[in-house]
């Protein structure tokens, strides 16, 4: 368990992913901070336990004040733009806000209480890899947002000491779903994640699927994912904060389930819930690697957690039914 107040800061508490982990902290009654420039986040989605603050992590001096009036000693840094195509035509644009912001977020925690910081990374930067990637795999970023957030996990490592805090990076699979609560689930659609446009799709009488690639060398052509449901996701990040408070120990996990699914696969079974869809096929995304999913033997060790969502099926319908209450 969590020790009694801690103090969190939840950088991007206001995004999909965030929204989820604040969700889980505020069950353990901690005093939990959520800085979001609102940017790609929503405030509605923020928990009206958290105290919510308006702000950019690229100004060091006003999170430098967050962190010291709030005596926060743990960070979770979610806070990133993830737009894999938008990042390749907007390079400045996500070195700006997930490289530098990075950089000024750790500069902050100069002469604070930081003893831990978690850090959201994601699962692109191994790359285009062939059955299931380990930590061990010496990272092979292909698209510009997989190197800012391989860029991300260098500045957070290497300056670990300097600073005196230890972190725990999560390498994400793919996230998808929504709380079962139905309080919150992903707002944004211009990511271009499967799982929210299926859902918009669901919606619309004459459904249309647009599957970028269909030449990929996997089984049916189309990309290859593992995909996790973002309470499950948010579960991981409180077993770190209590890892990192307990064992003190830096540590470096993937977070997957295990699977991966073509998009093809998830499409076949959108078609079960929608009989009369119309499939497009079109080029590739740039950006996008043919196949990636994840080795959870050291990660299922540590965090010593069973996923409670771990149903392909389900966090399609728990995506549909949250788009239906944003509509």
């Amino acid at each position: 368990m969590l020790k009694k107040k801690n103090s969190i800061l939840v950088t991007g508490g206001a995004g999909y992913i965030g929204s989820h982990v604040v969700e889980q902290l505020v069950k353990k009654k901690d005093n939990i901070i959520i800085l979001d420039n609102l940017v790609t986040g929503f405030k509605k989605l923020t928990n009206k336990k958290a105290k919510f603050i308006k702000g950019d992590i690229k100004n060091t001096i006003i999170v430098n004040k967050i962190l010291k009036k709030y005596n926060i000693d743990t960070i979770i840094h979610l806070a990133a733009y993830l737009n894999i195509s938008e990042a390749e035509k907007s390079k400045k644009k996500y070195f700006i806000n997930n490289i530098l912001g990075t950089e000024n977020l750790i500069k902050a925690c100069q002469n604070t209480n930081v003893k831990n910081i978690i850090f959201s990374s994601s699962c692109s930067i191994y790359g285009n890899i062939q059955g299931a990637v380990s930590e061990n795999k010496k990272p092979n970023p292909m698209s510009y947002y997989a190197y800012t957030k391989y860029k991300g996990e260098n500045i957070i490592k290497k300056n670990s000491k300097k600073y005196n805090y230890r972190y725990a990076i999560l390498r994400y699979f793919n996230v998808a779903g929504a709380s079962p609560s139905k309080k919150i689930g992903e707002i944004e659609s211009s990511h271009g994640h499967l799982f929210k446009n299926l859902a918009i799709q669901a919606l619309k009488k004459y459904p249309v699927i647009n599957i970028f690639g269909s030449d990929y060398k996997t089984k049916d052509g189309t990309c290859i994912r593992d995909y996790v449901h973002v309470s499950d996701l948010a579960d991981a990040h409180i077993k770190c904060v209590e890892l990192l408070q307990n064992k003190k120990k830096s540590l470096v996990l993937n977070y997957g389930y295990g699977k991966g699914y073509s998009v093809e696969d998830i499409v076949n079974i959108f078609k079960k819930i929608k009989k009369n869809c119309l499939i497009n096929y079109k080029d590739r995304r740039p950006g996008d690697v043919a196949q990636v999913y994840a080795n959870i033997k050291k990660s299922r060790k540590i965090l010593n957690l069973k996923p409670r969502f771990n149903n392909i099926k389900k966090i399609l319908q728990s995506s549909i039914n949250w788009e239906k209450k944003l509509n």
